[in-house]
Order: structure tokens, then C-alpha cells, then sequence
């Protein structure tokens, strides 16, 4: 048995939220994915990743899709060279903020009693409950979500604001004169983090928190990476998820576990995180009863992950 828990990594510093307890474990910053490789080696990096499976047995890293491919081929490559099937990568669609926070949800659960494999198979899971978005000032070079050439043209007007949901669906409106806007909220208890950009926050904190019923509402320091992946500085990043680990707990233990037929580890979901081998075909396995849990918790569980 190791003495840490499953360890949690990332692909930089801004996806590292504070600790909201004494328990929650923070996240290991991988500098291999920071750090140019040259000024860090192939050999450093292998010794970093090898360090962490030392001491915690496995890894978890979360590496954001919009990562540039050579962030990903390096992860890729220090786990073919330790030929280690402890190391899972898990890319991300989600915005930073959004990525930062489920690898604060995954660090609360790194403390219970789940297994590695289904830890890391818990992301995709946990990824559909986290309503994750922007107020921009401009939608002219978004290419995430998808924009009209209506709001493009809108975009170029002076003072044009609008409200944009990248997860769990697409949603983009225009912010009226009035602020009036409305994106579909999360039907679940949430807390919100925001992030100020170029922009004021105010619509993100007065309006939008009100009408989703969140929680609570914190300020958080915007992501290096926000700018890029929303096309623009003039922004208010933010994102809606469930901060309770008990319900956190409560949605992971409610689907079906498996063993991987490869790797032998556990999971949940469809395919393996470490080893990536998929499970049968759905027919092959019987269905469990669907479960949902009211605005204390999550909604039904999403398609795929039973």
C-alpha cells in the first residue's frame, strides 16, 4: 500500500486552485510540461514522472486539449520510456478554469477510497457537471464554440458583451442593454469561480450567479492560458461545479465499475484512462437502474458513463 494518495498532475501552475480544506491534497506541476525542453530534458522529465510514481504509485495527469501536440507528445513519451502503466493522461475539452477545477474535484476524491482507475475515469464523469463559460467582449476569433456570422458582426460593435457556455453544451448570447441574457444553468447545487479578465465582473457575480441559485461565489486568478483558448483578453471566465465531496463521492460510487480486460485495473465509463482499452459492447453488459440526485446534488447520469 503507498502512503499518499493517487497523485494529481498538471500541465501548469494556473490550474492549481487552493485547497478548500486541510485534506485535499494539492496537485503536482509537472515542469516537464512547463518548461521548454531546452532547458529540460527528456532525463529530468523522466525522473520527475518517476519521483511521483514513487511515492503516491500512480498518476493522474491532466493535460487541457488545447495544449500545444508537443506538450502531449512529451507526456506520452516519458510514459513509453518508464514503460509505465501507472501514468494516465486525460485531455480535456474543458476551458482552464473549467480544467481547474475538475482537478480540484479529482483532488478532493484522491482522498476516499476509489481506486486509481476509477480516479481517472472519474474525470469524464465529473467533466459533464461542470458548467464551464466566459463573458467576452468579443466573439470575432472564438473558434471553440460555435458563433453566427450574426454575433461575429455584432462582436465589432463598441461595447458589445457576450455570454458564452463552452460545457456541458455550446450556448453563446448577446448581452443586452440592459444585461438581460440567459444561459441554461446547472439544475444541481453549484459553487461559481470567476475569473476577471479585461473585462468588469459584475454581470458574471450580480446577475449570472443569482439566476443559476449557486452556492457561493469566489473570485479566482485568471488562467495564462484563458486569453488564448477564448480568442481574447477582454474576458470574465467562470465556472459552475459541484464543490460538496460527499455528492462528488455520491455521483463516482453511483455507476457501474468494471475491470479493465487489459490493465486489470478498475474503472468506470467505457474505456480504460491508463491503458485506454475500451470495454464490450454495451449489449454485452447489463444496465443498471439510472439514478439522479436533486439540487443537493447532480442530474441523471450522463450517456456512456452507466
Amino acid at each position: 500500500m503507498y502512503a499518499l494518495p493517487t497523485a494529481i498532475a498538471v500541465t501548469g501552475p494556473d490550474l492549481v486552485l487552493p485547497s478548500p480544506d486541510r485534506h485535499t491534497p494539492s496537485a503536482a506541476v509537472l515542469q516537464s510540461a512547463v518548461q521548454s525542453p531546452r532547458t529540460y530534458s527528456l532525463d529530468q522529465a523522466i525522473t520527475e514522472m518517476d519521483t511521483l510514481i514513487e511515492h503516491h504509485g500512480y498518476v493522474i495527469v491532466l493535460c487541457p486539449a488545447s495544449a500545444p501536440a508537443a506538450v502531449a507528445h512529451r507526456l506520452h513519451a516519458v510514459r513509453s520510456v518508464l514503460e509505465s502503466d501507472r501514468v494516465a493522461v486525460v485531455r480535456s475539452d474543458l476551458p482552464p478554469l473549467g480544467l481547474a477545477v475538475l482537478a480540484l474535484q479529482l483532488r478532493q476524491l484522491s482522498v476516499c477510497d476509489f481506486s486509481p482507475g476509477v480516479l481517472a475515469s472519474a474525470a469524464r464523469l465529473l467533466s459533464h457537471y461542470i458548467y464551464a463559460g466566459a463573458l467576452l467582449g468579443s466573439v470575432a476569433r472564438l473558434d471553440r464554440v460555435p458563433v453566427t456570422l450574426q454575433s461575429h458582426a455584432k462582436s465589432w460593435l463598441p461595447g458589445a458583451q457576450f455570454a458564452v457556455l463552452a460545457t456541458p453544451r455550446p450556448e453563446l448570447v448577446k448581452i443586452t442593454g440592459g444585461g438581460e441574457a440567459h444561459l441554461s444553468g446547472p439544475g444541481f447545487g453549484t459553487k461559481m469561480l470567476y475569473a476577471p479578465g479585461r473585462l468588469a465582473p459584475g454581470w458574471v457575480a450580480e446577475t449570472l450567479a443569482p439566476a443559476w441559485h449557486v452556492q457561493g461565489v469566489a473570485e479566482a486568478r485568471l488562467p495564462a492560458e484563458s486569453a488564448r483558448w477564448w480568442a481574447t483578453g477582454r474576458i470574465v471566465e467562470f465556472a459552475a461545479a459541484i464543490p460538496d465531496i460527499s455528492v462528488l463521492y455520491q455521483l463516482v460510487s453511483s455507476v457501474r465499475r468494471a475491470d479493465c480486460r487489459w490493465c486489470g485495473l478498475e474503472l468506470i465509463g467505457d474505456r480504460c484512462a491508463f491503458c485506454a482499452a475500451p470495454l464490450p459492447p454495451p449489449e454485452d453488459r447489463p444496465e443498471p437502474p439510472a439514478r439522479a440526485l436533486d439540487r443537493r446534488g447532480a442530474t441523471a447520469l450522463p450517456r456512456g458513463m452507466t
